[in-house]
């Protein structure tokens, strides 16, 4: 115990003594409410647009850092801080004003939510934190961080949501999720997934 310990990187030393600490503060509650996602766009997102028909037209974008993608023949496109649907609408405005197409159909898809982590603590392989994805779920995050360590207390899984400027933690079976015998859930931004060491 003590050498895997000492294995660790440095900078992680303090978060886990500090979450560790929190943790044991409150119990969490056991079942995490309905995730309110935030789908807005920001830099670094990777989107994929789709203009029906046109396919010269259709391609996948980063967002810049200044908030915009360079669209062909309409120039750049301002879509920081807008939901997906607002930025086809943008697009086929755009389109459409500009004498391009005369109806443009156009719908994006997001790839890539870089602008929005989450963060995977704890008994896992390689702790850190990592971009969002559409849809990503405990399981999902806790994949990218390289899976569970040996010592992983599967299922006192913790997740650290901050709701209404309130920071709530509920506790996630992953165990059971992986067997079947318990849902899934998707997570959020900002959230934090921590596994603890089981207690011999």
């Amino acid at each position: 115990m003590a050498f895997e310990h000492s294995t660790r990187p440095i900078w992680i030393l303090p978060i886990l003594a500090t979450f560790a600490v929190a943790c044991g503060a409150r119990s969490p509650a056991p079942v995490p409410p309905p995730p309110l996602n935030d789908t807005t766009l920001g830099s670094g997102d990777v989107f994929q647009v789709r203009v029906f028909g046109e396919k010269e037209l259709s391609n996948s974008y980063r967002v810049a850092e200044d908030g915009t993608i360079d669209f062909p023949l309409i120039g750049a496109v301002e879509v920081a801080g807008l939901e997906p649907p607002a930025v086809a609408s943008v697009i086929s405005n755009r389109l459409r004003t500009a004498g391009i197409l005369r109806a443009p159909q156009v719908s994006v898809l997001v790839e890539e939510y870089n602008s929005k982590r989450i963060s995977v603590l704890g008994a896992v392989s390689k702790p850190g934190t990592f971009p969002m994805s559409a849809g990503m779920t405990v399981v999902q995050a806790i994949s990218l961080a390289g899976g569970f360590t040996p010592l992983a207390n599967q299922d006192d899984t913790v997740v650290t949501r901050r709701l209404n400027g309130e920071l709530r933690r509920f506790r996630v079976p992953v165990e059971k999720i992986s067997e079947g015998r318990s849902s899934d859930f998707p997570v959020r931004a900002g959230d934090i997934v921590y596994v603890p060491e089981r207690i011999f």
